[in-house]
């Protein structure tokens, strides 16, 4: 029969500033900081969250060699995305490739807005066709 995965529920990004952290996603994607379980702290957006480890002092279990700026992550925007890079770039974040860039997602083709996080992870924004 084999298991069968629903969706994401929650992802872990070590970082440099848990609140820079915090203030840089709320700020760029408008994602809500949240504190949970003993102090701890997460970004939610939609069914999802992502959960902060403070580098050097990451929880166990975790990844063998959690590192600042080693993550790569897309989310799905419902918004156009000439919308979100002008909020982007009103904001001073850089953008990578030049801009939109046709990628392909999960489900069929995308277009995508790469940018890095105040750690350096590269953070890819894109709507489907």
């Amino acid at each position: 029969m084999g298991v069968v995965i629903d969706r994401l529920d929650h992802l872990v990004l070590t970082v440099a500033d848990v609140e820079a952290t915090c203030a840089f996603y709320e700020k760029t994607l408008g994602m809500t900081p949240v504190t949970f379980a003993a102090g701890r702290r997460a970004l939610t957006f939609g069914r999802q969250k992502i959960n902060l480890h403070q580098a050097g002092r990451e929880l166990e279990p975790r990844a063998r060699v959690p590192t600042p700026g080693s993550g790569d992550v897309c989310f799905i925007t419902s918004t156009p995305l000439a919308e979100v890079q002008a909020h982007l770039e009103a904001h001073g974040i850089e953008l990578l490739e030049g801009g939109q860039t046709p990628r392909t997602g999960a489900t069929g083709s995308i277009n995508s807005l790469y940018f890095r996080d105040p750690d350096g992870n590269l953070v890819e924004v894109s709507r489907y066709d």
